[in-house]
């Protein structure tokens, strides 16, 4: 192995360390706020306004930290990926195909293809 693959592989197992511990701070964060928001609704002993309140929060922390997490790591993805060149790239729209030229001396040119008109203006 050369240089450059060790490392390239290095870099890749060091992405996949920080991909699953991430997962992990994640979901166990999340068991966390679980755990809070279902102690907090047994202490309650039944009043359902305070319940809706505590389970309201509970829910928009999963989902917040859930999100960031996914957004964050979209985001490091894709910047890696057009970092080291492994982009898609996008091919230029090949133009349609041209009447062949005229030969020589027949003295008649093609007609040139005309652009399409702007949008007429309104008046005030």
């Amino acid at each position: 192995m050369s240089r450059d693959d060790t490392a390239a592989l290095r870099d890749t197992e060091l992405e996949k360390d920080r991909a699953r511990y991430g997962l992990i701070a994640v979901v166990m964060s999340n068991v966390a706020i679980a755990g809070v928001a279902v102690f907090g609704v047994w202490r309650l002993d039944g009043d359902k306004a305070v319940i809706v309140g505590v389970l309201t929060a509970a829910f928009t922390a999963v989902s917040s930290m859930t999100t960031a997490y996914l957004g964050i790591k979209a985001v490091s993805n894709t910047a890696r990926s057009i970092a080291l060149g492994s982009a898609p790239r996008r091919e230029p729209a090949r133009p349609a195909a041209k009447d062949p030229a005229p030969e020589a001396g027949s003295g008649s040119a093609a007609p040139a293809a005309e652009a399409p008109a702007p949008p007429a203006q309104r008046a005030p």
